[in-house]
């Protein structure tokens, strides 16, 4: 049989598969494809978009978009698409469209033979193994021999020469799952925990490694201070196990020495529940991880009466002082030239019993960290989408819009230059966009800040940047070093203090045979600190 998977891309509260990740989800259909007897062809919507599907006897589309963002290297599919990949496809199809099917528009759940409200790969297997469209979830044992076998799909992934980024799963299912967890969040429906064995996630990345994957990040569970905590199950912030998240992390830094090695989602009750042991945990991450490494904390609400009504995570006063220990362990900047490790704080709008004091409070609770010269890698605003049941949604779309550009000019701007101060260097920066004259980039990590060159640049290199500047959300950059010998006009004019006419002069007198013969063309004091700061000649 032959199976065609479509990659329509995930974006859940914790996993993400929307490029430059790929997803576990994807890879778990092509290793069950594949255990079946299958031959396999693997696409993500982008190539659809390009092409068309290829020719097969069996369709599985995975499309898990629960929170929808702003993306630069791909969109995920929509239902418009979706219909039209099912209507080019003459053959049975199979999709996952997130754990709440019953959401799914109903012209969708008309196209697809079947929408999974179990696991798609267990449908896929029993396709072509028994010739039926089942519906269930799949056993541990074919959790971590599909994931291992499922990991050579990555050398057909578009990135995989670029900045692709594994998401690795450490565990599924809610660690809150006997309360019923947050009211708004997807991961209750997987169930209990289930964590998986170290081993596993070892030998996982192994076969990663060995399809070329360079760079991972540790997601798809909601805390990854949880892993192997012998309490959950019987405590909504069960003790951490600082041995076995610490020796997984030990181990997969020396076992795949990753040029990218990131986690994501952690509760923040946890961590101030459990100082000493989070504490270890974080100087795991800080000492085995790769630097800009971003702890993402749902406190979603600072307001006491949404947090009752929604069964959320944490408090205000518990989220400040994970805030704090966190800052204390990872605030020490790495070779990227970021901090080792910082929070994120997740803020979701349109919940359960918001009112307009709800932004007043949440607002507080941001102006309290920047005010203890704490820092925040990146504060998350987002309206709540509904999943396992309705919500009343934002009651004021201008009062919403207004508690966002406050947070962006009042907090994002001064924290990002805390986090990024001028001067900065951040090294292996991906050039993926030009536009109207300018080129965009990121670090290849977890939340990567966005990089503007103020002129046109190759697309697709690997560069390092010194920070000139920064916006609410991004920053503004120079290539690091500046070869005054080799750079465009527009290069050169865009470094401070030089300006165009300087610019046409370095051009004309180049080239240059060292440093000082450059610096003779600056007679004024700023413009040679400034041209000493990014200018180089390279010989």
């Amino acid at each position: 049989m032959r199976v065609v998977l479509l990659d329509g891309y995930t974006d859940e509260p914790a996993c993400l598969g929307v490029p430059p990740y790929v997803s576990p989800y994807v890879r778990l259909c092509y290793g069950a494809a594949q255990a079946a007897g299958a031959e396999v062809s693997y696409l993500t919507i982008d190539q659809w978009r390009e092409g068309g599907l290829p020719a097969g006897d069996l369709l599985a589309v995975v499309r898990n978009v629960a929170v929808p963002g702003k993306y630069i290297r791909g969109m995920p599919a929509s239902d418009r698409e979706l219909l039209a990949v099912r209507a080019g496809f003459k053959g049975p199809a199979v999709a996952s469209l997130g754990v709440a099917p019953g959401a799914v528009r109903e012209d969708l759940r008309d196209a697809f033979d079947l929408i999974t409200s179990g696991d798609l790969d267990a449908t896929v297997f029993d396709a072509v193994t028994a010739k039926t469209l089942g519906d269930r979830g799949r056993t541990e044992e074919e959790w971590d021999a599909w994931l291992k076998r499922g990991a050579q799909v990555c050398a057909q992934h578009p990135d995989i020469w670029g900045p692709l980024i594994a998401e690795v799963q450490m565990y599924r299912g809610c660690v809150r799952y006997v309360s019923g967890g947050c009211r708004f969040c997807v991961e209750p429906l997987y169930g209990r925990v289930s964590f998986r064995d170290p081993r596993s996630i070892l030998d996982e990345v192994r076969a990663l490694a060995r399809s070329g994957v360079r760079n991972y990040r540790l997601g798809a569970q909601s805390c990854v201070y949880c892993y192997q905590s012998e309490e959950v199950g019987r405590s909504e912030t069960p003790r951490p196990n600082p041995e076995a998240v610490g020796s997984l992390l030990r181990a997969i830094s020396e076992e795949a020495k990753p040029d990218v090695f990131h986690l994501d989602n952690a509760n923040p009750a946890i961590v101030a529940e459990h100082p000493d042991e989070a504490r270890r945990i974080t100087k795991a991450i800080a000492e085995y991880c790769t630097s800009g490494n971003v702890l993402a904390f749902g406190l979603e609400s600072a307001d006491p009466a949404v947090a009752k009504a929604n069964n959320l995570n944490a408090t205000p006063e518990q989220t400040l002082e994970a805030i704090r220990l966190v800052n204390e362990v990872g605030r020490g900047r790495g070779p990227t030239g970021l901090p080792k490790v910082l929070p994120g704080i997740n803020i979701l709008c349109g919940l359960l019993g918001e009112t307009k004091a709800t932004y007043d409070l949440d607002l507080e609770f941001l102006r309290s960290v920047l005010d203890e010269g704490l820092m925040l890698r990146r504060i998350n605003i987002r309206q709540v989408v509904p999943s396992r049941e309705e919500f009343p949604g934002v009651r004021s779309k201008e009062t919403f819009a207004r508690f966002k550009r406050t947070v962006r000019e009042e907090i994002d701007e001064p924290m990002l230059g805390r986090v990024v101060p001028e001067g900065t260097i951040l090294t292996g920066v991906y050039t993926e966009l030009r536009e109207g004259g300018r080129t965009f980039g990121r670090q290849t990590g977890s939340y990567p800040i966005l990089v503007g060159l103020p002129y046109p640049f190759d697309v697709g290199k690997r560069i390092d940047v010194s920070v000139t500047g920064r916006g609410p959300r991004s920053v503004g950059g120079l290539l690091h070093p500046t070869d005054a010998n080799t750079a465009t006009l527009s290069m050169l004019g865009a470094i401070p203090g030089i300006g165009k006419k300087r610019a046409m002069t370095i051009v004309r007198k180049r080239p240059f045979k060292d440093e000082a013969e450059l610096w003779a063309l600056f007679d004024e004091p700023g413009a040679l600190r400034s041209a000493k700061v990014h200018l180089s000649v390279i010989t």
